[in-house]
């Protein structure tokens, strides 16, 4: 990977991108097949002494402040830092920042109490602790976060829940799960939107029934159906106050989907990187790939495909930072365009590099169903296509015009 620094962007960003690029070049990439053996203890080692070269370089956990441990560095550094990571799938845990650990402490970090931090939020930092994120379910649409069926009654000082949800995210072997229900009062006041609240459930709570790890592409995961039945836990393990999950659940995925697309810039500039060196080294039918026009295409196309997903992002990540116009449209935009460009960016790679592409030998066949899934994580294509024509319309309805050179 060569990254110089990018003229007129700000010296700290260029910093933060030499200086992971260095240790992803130097420690991770050339690792990578060792690193996929976690349980070894001699790789154990390795991983830790990575983390520590991290730590020395400042540039460990990019999403906490600071006064927690992590680099403090702002929305903007942390998208950029992002397609320097996601040159490998290694990096986001050697570098501090793992989903959905690395959400919960943000979310935690906005809405926890004291308590709430000195119990959860720290051990989690220090890594002496995981989490995860308890919000989709089986019988509702994960497209309508307002469908969610998970409910909470309180009982004196406690909530009592009851529900079912899968898709939750490293639930074997975490010590607490942040849990999206539909909470009531004893009688039943609120709208529904209001009603939406997060809370901790530590996972050892009676009646925290983890059903099964979900088979994901015909794989393991650590993708979990969970049955919450009469789980009781204190009103102080809420997060906020009543009615504020939907919102917390938004301050997740927004920002969210910016990294999610810069991370997949980066396994799109792999991938390329990839391609292009298979097409150089590879002799087929009289002469090198690089010789033959379909190739020349697929070098285009995906040239293109890159470059315009780059734009889109580092667009929707400054209108957040500015935070003086409505950002939605430009998430949505991103959060359709990006993941459908790194399927073809990665099909294309594949295509060249024939049986060795859908092996495991190279990070391709990952990078591929990991772009299939994000067309249904964080929403699917088809509701963001919806806001994206109803943020529009209604610009235009009020009388306005659509401007690019702004919104």
């Amino acid at each position: 990977m060569q990254v110089a620094p990018i003229p007129d962007l700000d010296p700290e960003i260029n910093a933060v991108r030499e200086g992971t690029a260095n240790i992803v070049n130097r420690y991770i990439i050339p690792n990578e097949d060792r690193l996929r053996d976690w349980g070894n203890p001699d790789v154990q080692r390795l991983r830790h002494e990575i983390q520590e070269t991290v730590k020395k370089a400042g540039l460990w956990a990019p999403h906490l402040p600071k006064e927690y441990g992590g680099m403090g560095i702002g929305f903007m550094k942390h998208a950029y830092m992002n397609e320097i990571l996601a040159w490998s799938p290694f990096s986001n845990p050697l570098f501090g920042v793992v989903a959905p650990d690395s959400g919960n402490q943000t979310i935690l970090l906005k809405y926890g109490t004291e308590e709430q931090k000195k119990k959860w939020l720290e051990p989690s930092i220090r890594g002496e602790i995981r989490s995860c994120f308890s919000m989709t379910e089986p019988d509702a649409p994960g497209s309508n976060p307002y469908a969610i069926q998970t409910r909470a009654v309180r009982d004196g000082d406690d909530w009592v829940i009851n529900g079912r949800k899968w898709f939750t995210s490293g639930a074997k072997g975490s010590a607490f799960a942040i849990v999206m229900c539909r909470t009531e009062e004893a009688d039943g006041a609120g709208g529904t939107r209001e009603k939406m609240t997060q809370i901790i459930v530590p996972t050892d709570t009676p009646g925290f029934n983890i059903v099964r790890s979900i088979p994901v592409w015909g794989h393991d995961s650590n993708h979990c159906e969970i049955e919450y039945k009469n789980v009781r836990v204190p009103v102080t393990n809420q997060l906020g106050r009543t009615g504020t999950g939907h919102q917390a659940a938004q301050d997740r995925l927004g920002a969210g989907r910016v990294f999610h697309c810069m991370n997949c810039v980066g396994q799109m500039w792999r991938a390329f990187d990839l391609m292009v060196r298979r097409a150089m080294d590879r002799e087929v039918h009289g002469g090198k790939l690089e010789t033959k026009q379909f190739i020349q295409g697929f070098i285009a196309d995906s040239y293109i495909d890159i470059q315009a997903a780059r734009l889109m992002t580092i667009h929707a990540a400054q209108v957040i930072d500015r935070a003086t116009s409505d950002p939605r449209t430009d998430i949505s935009a991103i959060k359709i365009f990006v993941p459908a460009a790194l399927e073809r960016v990665v099909d294309r790679a594949i295509q060249v590099h024939g049986a060795m592409g859908v092996s495991g030998d190279t990070p391709l066949a990952g990078m591929y169903t990991g772009a299939r899934t994000l067309r249904i994580a964080d929403g699917p294509d088809e509701v963001h296509r919806i806001l994206i024509s109803k943020l529009i319309l209604k610009q235009y309805h009020d009388g306005g015009s659509w401007d690019f050179g702004v919104n």
